[in-house]
């Protein structure tokens, strides 16, 4: 069927089961950088095509929407004025609601040197980020006792290592007990510092040992430091942490549900983790097709600083917000919270491009488009939501959650020409390339 030109595309939300007064609406312009903003101006007359919330579908609970807050972030943090540094946080982790955070176990390639916390035998020790990661998380766990947080090594200490180098090489097998050990001595370390470590991934891009620091780690390799080390040294250090595979790109799916056929090394494991520079986003669901009673985690894309603004935001939020949670994620995490004008701190052949959610210049702060992309859900979706079935017509995003609170929450995309919705006998006009977050 065709449309005259200016005929309106309608469609249909329909909640079955649901009653409702009077919604709240929230819409997200990003050509205009407008965000977030409570209207009352979306109010239409039309109908059509339908948009199917199911409330008696319910998936996963929702663990949180975040960043990594790798040490070069913190380090920009913990160099604001007291007053400007204590009104970030905040903003962040009260006001908005970030509820995860990724960090490194060690250096990650946003820190301004390479370092792990032993880099001499039997030498361990959390100073390295005494100055800086450690006081930012403390002050950050005072605003949300209730945060969680994810650690991640970028590379075991050298002397571990196959090469003795910070970039690529492998653990030597001699080590994995060595090296066991000493990530549960980071998690116990940490917790001496008032810092719970929520989750564990035991390499942070285990395929791609080009990064500095990196390191190569098959998915044979994981199996057998889990099953083997990791696993048996968490259990008889009773340690709670939850041990999460994988995380890197969603073009090797495999990778995880290789590992997870394991039955020794599975025993061990909560969930798999995923990024998204190569692949698609529906990996996520074969992996929970193979493997049902694991969980799956979304804990890294970057934005860059040759990007554009609005493209980015669009592909971010349809790709990592509502692709991540509709193919199962319990989070959905950006890639570093903050670097300053020159788009560091880094290592030596660390990242040069990456984009801050925040650029932190001195005192001066400015937001970029990463931090819009998560607010767009931490500020609406709490940790504890539950998502919800959903249906939707082509040219239409969205995703459904029931909070904590009881309101369900609807997060509608559209990356096109403006289209209608109705609810019930509720009509409303959905602008060109916007979200509109719609609060029941």
């Amino acid at each position: 069927m065709k449309f005259k030109p200016m005929k309106k595309l309608l469609l249909l939300l329909s909640l079955p089961l649901f009653c409702f007064s009077q919604p709240t609406l929230y819409l997200s312009l990003p050509k205009q950088k407008s965000f977030f903003q409570k209207t009352e101006d979306l109010y239409a007359d039309f109908a059509g095509a339908k948009l199917l919330v199911h409330p008696e579908q319910t998936f996963q609970s929702i663990d949180g929407f975040g960043f990594t807050l790798t040490g070069g972030s913190a380090q920009l943090i913990q160099q604001l004025e007291p007053t400007k540094r204590a009104a970030l946080l905040q903003e962040l982790f009260g006001t908005n609601g970030i509820s995860v955070l990724r960090i490194g176990v060690g250096a990650t390639d946003l820190d301004a040197s390479v370092f792990s916390y032993e880099d001499k035998p039997r030498k361990f020790s959390l100073d390295p980020s005494k100055a800086d990661l450690i006081p930012v998380l403390q002050q950050i766990i005072a605003i949300n006792p209730a945060i969680k947080i994810m650690a991640t090594p970028w590379s075991p200490p050298v002397w571990m290592k196959d090469n003795e180098n910070s970039k690529g090489g492998s653990l030597l097998e001699k080590y994995y007990q060595t090296y066991a050990n000493y990530l549960a001595k980071y998690i116990q370390a940490m917790a001496k510092e008032g810092i719970t470590i929520w989750a564990l991934t035991p390499q942070n891009e285990p395929l791609h040992p080009g990064n500095n620091p990196s390191m190569f780690m098959s998915s044979e390799m994981q199996t057998k430091f889990i099953k083997t080390a990791l696993g048996p040294v968490f259990q008889k250090q009773n340690i709670q942490t939850k041990i999460i595979i994988y995380d890197h790109n969603c073009d090797h799916p495999e990778y995880a549900i290789d590992l997870l056929n394991d039955p020794e090394a599975r025993k061990y494991v909560s969930g798999s983790a995923f990024h998204l520079y190569n692949g698609d986003i529906s990996a996520l669901s074969q992996v929970k097709a193979a493997h049902p009673d694991k969980d799956l985690y979304f804990t890294e894309q970057w934005t860059g600083y040759k990007g554009d603004f609005t493209g980015d935001f669009m592909w971010h939020v349809k790709n990592v917000i509502l692709g991540a949670v509709n193919n199962h994620a319990k989070t959905a995490i950006e890639w570093n919270l903050a670097n300053d004008p020159t788009y560091g701190p880094h290592t030596p052949g660390g990242c040069t491009e990456c984009l801050g959610a925040l650029t932190i210049s001195g005192q001066d702060i400015s937001r970029n488009q990463s931090y819009y992309i998560v607010m767009q859900a931490a500020k609406f979706v709490p940790a504890g939501s539950i998502r919800l079935g959903i249906e939707v017509p082509a040219g239409i995003q969205a995703a459904g959650f029931k909070r904590p609170d009881g309101k369900i929450v609807l997060l509608v995309q559209n990356e096109g020409r403006k289209k209608n919705i109705s609810i019930e006998k509720l009509n409303l006009e959905i602008p060109a390339e916007s979200v509109l977050t719609i609060i029941l």
